[in-house]
């Protein structure tokens, strides 16, 4: 076949053979997931095949297949197909009406409008996957941006014009590959939650509160702690998760903004790209494999993104913190509760496998490093003032304690103090200032103008002409 004859699905083809080193033939479903090394199933190759198709086609879709992912996540959550019994349904119903009583008792913060639920693996990767796409696009888009770059540095003269009309395609190759990855994560991630707010970030809807008993099973197993305390236990602790998120309608949008602004500064290692692509190998795909789960592609965080994950740290762990005291103290009439808390601890302050896989795909871990300083700043507040006074710091943006206030929670008691007195706290000397100006007792910059103006009338002689 003459080269004019070919197909633009035929020259991609031949441009992924020169660039990749890969062999001759047809680009079929297999060589697809040998190609991205995601070991997937045939029908959701043929998923792949089909989007890749509609972007041959001309004004396909654009960007990333998170259709894709979710069918990864979804094979991976239901491969052992088990269900939830209505023996577990009724167990953790009847911990979940517990604790709810036990909960208000701790906090002023009122019950959920909706029953809590419990949750398949398959149901968790459903509710949650929209914030995971929210959260993961910036870095997709990244990968996407740096693999079209690297395709077109690493393509021969005669092939320019060819990869410069297939931009919008490669962009979907790379989205596509970095789809199937978070949803092998998120899959893999729907095996060790245990509740809907277990990661830490505000992943299910607000005032929706889960437990997925298929994985509170994994997690009691080693504990050696009755069952029905700690259902309890995890049962309190998420509805003080999803009460808190109810509660502070803006706190969701504050969290998922801070993760966004994070990711929105990673950008790929474009070296470390081109060199991967330069020698790879789609009969080899294990060193692609290796080089996204394990962040080799991410470079270096920048000082702009540390002060990010800092003041992203910090707010988790005010959450987290805060969640921990109250919990502790409505489920103070369990004998194990304390075992079950350091259990829970040790657990969010490790994480486990898929959650490092998603902190090496991203760049970004959530696990809260300061939450027993953050948690120790909550229980000072709580014998200072009270339930009520806490609980109104979540009332607006500018009350919430901030990293000073875990540094130091001595000066957000005494601001609470002197508040529940009657007192206001003394004003610094800007806010002095600026008041006395407000209250006419400092004359503007203008007015002291004006008077300087009237004192000489405007006559002054220049100093030049003053006498000596």
């Amino acid at each position: 076949m003459a080269d004019d004859d070919r197909s633009p699905e035929e020259e991609f083809q031949d441009l992924i053979r020169q660039l990749f080193g890969g062999g001759s033939g047809e680009l079929d479903p297999e060589q697809l997931s040998a190609l991205s090394g995601m070991n997937i199933d045939p029908a959701m190759m043929q998923t792949v095949m089909r989007h890749l198709q509609g972007a041959f086609a001309g004004g396909g879709e654009t960007g990333i297949s998170w259709e894709l992912a979710q069918r990864q996540a979804l094979h991976i959550a239901n491969q052992d197909g088990l269900g939830v019994t209505s023996g577990q349904r009724t167990d953790l119903d009847q911990a979940f009406a517990l604790a709810t009583l036990w909960l208000s008792e701790a906090t002023t913060i009122s019950e959920l409008a909706d029953q809590p639920k419990t949750l398949t693996r398959g149901g968790w990767v459903e509710a949650t996957l929209p914030v995971w796409q929210q959260l993961a696009e910036p870095v997709a888009t990244s990968i996407a941006d740096a693999l079209t770059a690297a395709l077109s540095e690493n393509a021969p003269d005669d092939m320019q014009s060819l990869v410069q009309g297939a931009g919008r395609l490669m962009r979907t190759v790379g989205g596509s590959l970095f789809a199937s990855q978070l949803g092998q994560v998120v899959g893999n991630l729907s095996k060790e939650v245990v509740s809907g707010g277990d990661v830490g970030i505000p992943l299910m809807p607000d005032g929706e509160a889960a437990i997925l008993p298929q994985n509170f099973a994994d997690f009691g197993r080693d504990l050696e702690v009755p069952d029905d305390q700690l259902a309890l236990y995890v049962a309190t602790r998420e509805l003080a998760h999803a009460r808190l998120f109810r509660h502070a309608r803006w706190l969701r949008l504050h969290v998922i903004s801070q993760v966004t602004d994070f990711a929105r500064g990673v950008h790929v290692d474009t070296d470390a790209l081109e060199d991967l692509a330069s020698r790879f190998d789609p009969s080899e795909p294990d060193e692609l494999r290796h080089a996204l789960e394990s962040g080799a592609l991410l470079p270096a965080r920048s000082e702009a993104q540390n002060a990010a994950l800092a003041r992203l740290e910090n707010l988790l762990a005010t959450i987290e913190g805060w969640v921990e005291v109250v919990t502790e103290q409505a489920t103070s009439r369990l004998p194990s509760a304390g075992r079950i808390a350091e259990a829970v601890r040790r657990r969010r302050a490790v994480g486990g496998p898929a959650e490092r896989a998603l902190g090496s795909l991203v760049g970004l871990e959530l696990r809260p490093r300061r939450m027993r300083e953050a948690a120790a700043m909550w229980r000072a507040v709580t014998d200072a003032v009270g339930p009520a006074a806490r609980d109104a710091l979540w009332d607006y943006p500018d009350l919430m304690p901030g990293a000073e206030d875990i540094d130091d929670p001595a000066k957000l008691v005494a601001r609470l103090e002197a508040r529940a007195r009657g007192e206001e706290p003394a004003p610094d000397e800007l806010d002095d200032a600026l008041a006395r100006l407000l209250a006419g007792e400092i004359p503007s910059t203008e007015d002291a103008e004006r008077e300087g103006d009237d004192g000489d009338g405007g006559n002054a002689a220049p100093d030049d002409h003053r006498p000596v």
